[in-house]
């Protein structure tokens, strides 16, 4: 198994954004890129390499599944695009996706892959399940990109209330990568205090009232770039490449990546995402955070929610 080796499956817009931020980024040496259409694959692959110029040697090509049987990682992206006026949810999205997966992941299989499988397509929390059912793989090695990106909107949010960096919020997103997500404000922090002292000392006093404004912003953020863009993928590949780079690196990094529970939180048999320690291998432990009878009942709910959505899916 090469762990330099990555493919990417499904060169849409967020495909071909994570293949063009990880060559950059210098992770991999070899980038494989697959998808339906291989005319696609072909030019954006083409489009990508010609800048190989100013980064390190790296070898980036259209390639088919029998390319994918010695990668160190593998990241799905490929499905079909949630509708462009908003009004779709990702939930909603799940049994065109879950039959897309179908085609997708036996391929996979196959070829007796060893490495990491990272996925990406939404409903994200659902299509990792599925991923785990389809390839019978470890749970450890399946991992849904979760609410990395979340993650980063509310701490971009709460940088811009505070104005302070957003480096210096610690604070996570868990549960659902959509509608039900959960913001953790029980144990945020900034500068080692809680938050509300800190936004206190900066002259904010309506906690409540500007949690709930943040956290509506940051869960309407795919729906409002859809409505003017028609697409989301700068965000969602520098968050993917944050998941690379922990794993490649070995960092032990914690990040809230989407994996199968096994009993934390209360929870079992549902894919969602907590703080996780994240290794070479995948996912190495979750993190319980001391979080409020409230954040803890909304995450139950949260993970009611996608085990309904799951239970409903025609195999």
């Amino acid at each position: 198994m090469n762990k330099r080796k990555v493919g990417v499956i499904g060169c849409g817009f967020v495909g071909s954004t994570i293949a063009f931020e990880l060559m950059q980024n210098d992770l991999f040496d070899e980038i494989v890129l697959i998808d339906a259409n291989k005319e696609k694959a072909i030019g954006e692959a083409l489009d990508i390499a010609h800048g190989a110029p100013f980064v390190k040697p790296i070898k980036i090509y259209a390639g088919d599944y029998d390319d994918l049987a010695d990668a160190g990682m593998i990241i799905i992206t490929a499905g079909v695009a949630q509708k462009k006026d908003g009004n779709e949810t990702r939930l909603q999205l799940v049994q065109r996706n879950v039959n897309v997966f179908k085609m997708i992941i036996p391929e996979i299989t196959k070829r007796n892959f060893q490495g990491i499988l990272l996925v990406v397509s939404n409903p994200v929390d659902i299509l990792t399940m599925v991923t785990l059912k389809l390839s019978g793989y470890e749970p450890h090695r399946v991992i849904g990109s979760g609410t990395v990106l979340d993650t980063a909107r509310l701490k971009y949010h709460i940088g811009e209330h505070l104005n302070i960096d957003p480096r210096s919020v610690h604070v996570y997103i868990v549960g659902e990568h959509g509608d039900s997500e959960i913001a953790t404000w029980s144990v945020a922090t900034v500068a080692g205090l809680p938050l509300n002292d800190f936004c206190e000392l900066r002259g904010h006093f309506e906690h409540k009232q500007a949690e709930d404004k943040i956290q509506e912003m940051v869960r309407r953020s795919g729906y409002e770039i859809l409505t003017r863009k028609n697409a989301t993928y700068y965000g969602v590949a520098m968050a993917v490449n944050r998941i690379c780079k922990a794993i490649l690196s070995n960092e032990r990094a914690i990040l809230p990546v989407s994996s199968m529970l096994h009993g934390e939180y209360g929870l079992n048999d549902v894919c969602l995402s907590v703080p996780t320690v994240v290794t070479s291998k995948g996912v190495e432990e979750k993190i319980i955070l001391k979080l409020s009878q409230e954040e803890i009942q909304n995450l139950h709910k949260s993970a009611n929610t996608l085990k309904e959505v799951f239970n409903g899916i025609e195999w």
